[in-house]
């Protein structure tokens, strides 16, 4: 079945030395909240209203976000009865779609216990996982049970995105929660990345003539002298977090010059 949904991929496209950047997306929710409508609008660009709700399967694509290539895996899940056996997504997803109806208040409530799982691994796991909660089926409007403002505090008090969106509609709005998933897993990335301190030198200037200083003979001892050499110290600059930024102008600006403004790390002098 994943060869059905998926799209081919060319070997010649690129050297196999060099894979594309992979991105595994857990799509999560009670049974008809549309996972599935979901994930097959987002690979095929149709609209299929009846599934297998005890199937769960893994699909691929390759997309091209901001411009820049990833291998997006997408896992359809069919959990029965709200969320169970989650560890077969939470150890290999990045990032979670969590999919309720707005026409359904069960599974608007249902989501809720997805959230609160995802929460749970969020504190005992080191890695972030960006989670997206979307309210599906906006084509059935008439019906809605959950107002988007339901929808957004749920995501508020999460602290994840939220976004409305309609499998049999609109392709791109579909694309772009997808394409919004991966984005938020470079971000993460980004912000997980080590720190490394950073050093500024500074070289203190010799004086004119070198210094000769004459140590006294004693027992037949030769006499030397040892010449000042300029010497180089280490200042470690403050953690982004740290570190203020103020505006300095420099007194070396001649009067009929407006005087440059520089700015630099609070707690440095201009030389």
């Amino acid at each position: 079945m994943s060869s059905m949904f998926g799209k081919p991929r060319a070997s010649s496209e690129r050297p196999p030395q060099s894979p594309l950047p992979e991105c595994n997306v857990a799509i999560l929710g009670c049974r008809g909240a549309g996972k599935s409508a979901l994930t097959v609008k987002f690979l095929t660009k149709r609209f299929i209203s009846e599934y297998d709700p005890n199937l769960e399967d893994t699909y691929s694509s390759e997309e091209l976000v901001d411009q820049q290539p990833v291998l997006l895996k997408v896992m359809d899940t069919a959990d029965q009865d709200g969320p169970g056996n989650c560890e077969r997504y939470l150890c290999w997803a990045s990032a979670f779609l969590v999919v309720y109806s707005i026409d359904s208040r069960k599974s608007f409530e249902g989501c809720q216990r997805y959230l609160e799982v995802l929460a749970l691994h969020a504190q005992g796991c080191q890695r972030r996982c960006p989670v997206l909660l979307l309210g599906n089926k906006l084509d059935m409007e008439q019906y809605r049970q959950v107002l988007s403002a339901e929808g957004m505090s749920l995501a508020s008090r999460f602290g994840c995105l939220f976004h409305e969106v309609s499998a049999c509609q609109d392709f791109a709005r579909v694309q772009h929660v997808f394409h919004e998933a991966v984005r938020e897993v470079r971000r993460q990335a980004e912000w997980s990345l080590p720190v490394r301190p950073l050093f500024i030198s500074e070289e203190r200037p010799c004086p004119p003539v070198a210094t000769p200083v004459a140590l006294p003979t004693h027992h037949s001892l030769a006499t030397c002298t040892f010449n000042t050499l300029p010497t180089v110290h280490y200042k470690e600059i403050p953690s982004v977090a740290q570190a203020k930024l103020v505006t300095v102008k420099s007194s070396r600006a001649q009067s009929k010059r407006k005087a440059p403004t520089l700015t630099l790390l609070k707690g440095f002098k201009i030389f």
